[in-house]
């Protein structure tokens, strides 16, 4: 059952071939199985999950089921679940259990899916690799002794081993992409606004967007139909309608003109690398695709401005945690600065710390000018390369990572070889476009993935542009050995 896509699932369920109780069993004696190879789960949620199956169970015997009714998913630890832990990777949050469910998990819920837990993450979103959560590092099912990148690798993970048949994850500067593409996976970051934020704990405010991980873009296609739409809720969510994804998806290809910018082809990317995505770029000339040269020249400042903007950003959202309300507490504090200081000393890790200190100096009285507003001027210069582009070009398409999954702890002393992980994605989450990594030929027996970028409010066009992809080749369809 587990190697099924959802679109399989969901019509062998709608068949009677099986029930979503068994499906679900069957999801949860894998996890119980492979993922302590892995850690990819921070709460399995094998009750709350049986009953939800219940639930889909009867709505599929009334005749009243949807694409997602009874399909089994995972919610990265980042998105409240009602009376479900949301610890998003960190000691701060332990002990926190939700009242209250977020919005990209109601929806999803009211779609009939069913979450069989919460994956592990780097602890806050802050990280490349799945490393910095409190919950010890994620593994790679490809190859055990890797990162899964991160910040949503245990989404990715889970995913890629078929520990669950789809899960949601969070793309503040790459977090969807860049660990699908080295789990081997398809992973999609929408518009900035076209996914609700509400309920979803905040990184960077103006950069964090929340997303599906699955093994296909045509189940990416089902389970964002599900997730987007305006809120209410969010005053960053946008009010645009919202298409029939899967309507669009085989729509063919003929004249699609795909620009290749020359910065994602420099001296830092993987030789093995650049040639599975020209590889696939050559897979659209074959459909009749047009490449057109073109160039984004303000790349190189891409990684610089988003290491201000995102750790300011985090140091104002993350002020909250205090140890006063919720999360973690120390023990015995002498006083309430006592309190503050060990709390959020004892409660956060190294890299949280690290953005913290990072953001509160860029944001202080006599730096503020000097790098907070240079970086929001340089952001506004990213954002007019792109708009520049996509007046000659359809889609813009390069790799999602300059390598393929590196060694755990290889990179863990080193943050800016860390930050450089994600040199080809973060701008993407600077100009607020969508972007969707989809899975290449191996190189060196491990995943690589192509990048596609779009113009705001195009998620139908990627989709369909991954999706054709995806009919012509069997990349999608590798499965790790032992999974």
């Amino acid at each position: 059952m587990h190697n099924k896509s959802i679109a399989q699932l969901s019509a062998s369920l709608r068949g009677g071939e099986f029930s979503s109780t068994e499906l679900v069993r069957h999801y949860l004696e894998r996890i119980k199985n492979l993922d302590e190879r892995l850690n990819c789960f921070v709460t399995v949620a094998g009750d709350q999950a049986l009953q939800a199956a219940e639930m889909a169970d009867q709505r599929l015997r009334e005749g009243n089921a949807g694409p997602l009714t009874g399909i089994p998913i995972a919610h990265k630890d980042i998105f409240c679940t009602s009376g479900v832990k949301t610890s998003c990777g960190s000691r701060m949050l332990d002990n926190f259990v939700s009242p209250y469910d977020a919005t990209v998990v109601e929806r999803l819920q009211n779609a009939g899916a069913v979450m069989l837990g919460k994956t592990n993450m780097d602890e806050f979103a802050m990280g490349s690799s799945n490393e910095t959560s409190y919950y010890g590092p994620v593994h790679n099912p490809w190859d055990t002794d890797r990162v899964p990148g991160g910040s949503s690798g245990g989404s990715a993970a889970a995913v890629a081993s078929r520990l669950c048949s789809g899960a949601t994850g969070t793309d503040t500067g790459g977090s969807i992409r860049q660990p699908a593409a080295l789990c081997g996976i398809t992973g999609m970051k929408p518009t900035y606004g076209r996914v609700s934020r509400y309920g979803m704990i905040a990184f960077a405010s103006s950069l964090d967007q929340g997303g599906p991980l699955t093994r296909s873009a045509e189940d990416a296609a089902h389970l964002l139909q599900a997730m987007v739409g305006f809120d209410h809720r969010d005053s960053t969510s946008a009010d645009e309608p919202v298409p029939d994804y899967s309507a669009t998806l085989d729509e063919d290809l003929r004249g699609l003109r795909i620009g290749l910018p020359k910065e994602y082809f420099d001296e830092g990317l993987d030789s093995g690398v650049g040639d599975a995505v020209m590889a696939a770029v050559d897979e659209y000339r074959k459909m009749g695709a047009e490449v057109v040269d073109t160039t984004l020249p303000n790349t190189g400042l891409a990684v610089p401005t988003y290491y201000v903007v995102a750790p300011a950003e985090c140091s104002s959202n993350l002020s909250r945690f205090d140890g006063a309300r919720f999360g973690y507490r120390c023990d015995d504090p002498d006083s309430l600065e006592d309190m503050y200081v060990r709390s959020r000393g004892e409660g956060f890790g190294p890299e949280v710390k690290r953005r913290i200190l990072i953001g509160t100096y860029a944001l202080s009285a006599g730096y503020y000018d000097a790098y907070y507003l240079k970086a929001q001027q340089t952001r506004h210069l990213i954002s007019d390369d792109f708009k520049q582009a996509f007046d000659k070009v359809d889609v813009i398409m390069g790799p999602t990572s300059p390598t393929t999954a590196f060694a755990i702890g290889e990179r863990s002393n080193d943050p800016v070889t860390m930050y450089l992980s994600d040199i080809y994605t973060i701008a993407v989450n600077l100009a607020g476009l969508p972007g969707i990594s989809v899975p290449t030929d191996l190189v060196g027996g491990k995943p690589a993935g192509l990048q596609i970028i779009g113009n705001y409010f195009q998620e139908a066009k990627l989709l369909n542009v991954a999706h054709r992809l995806q009919q012509v080749t069997d990349w999608h369809l590798a499965v790790p050995e032992g999974f």
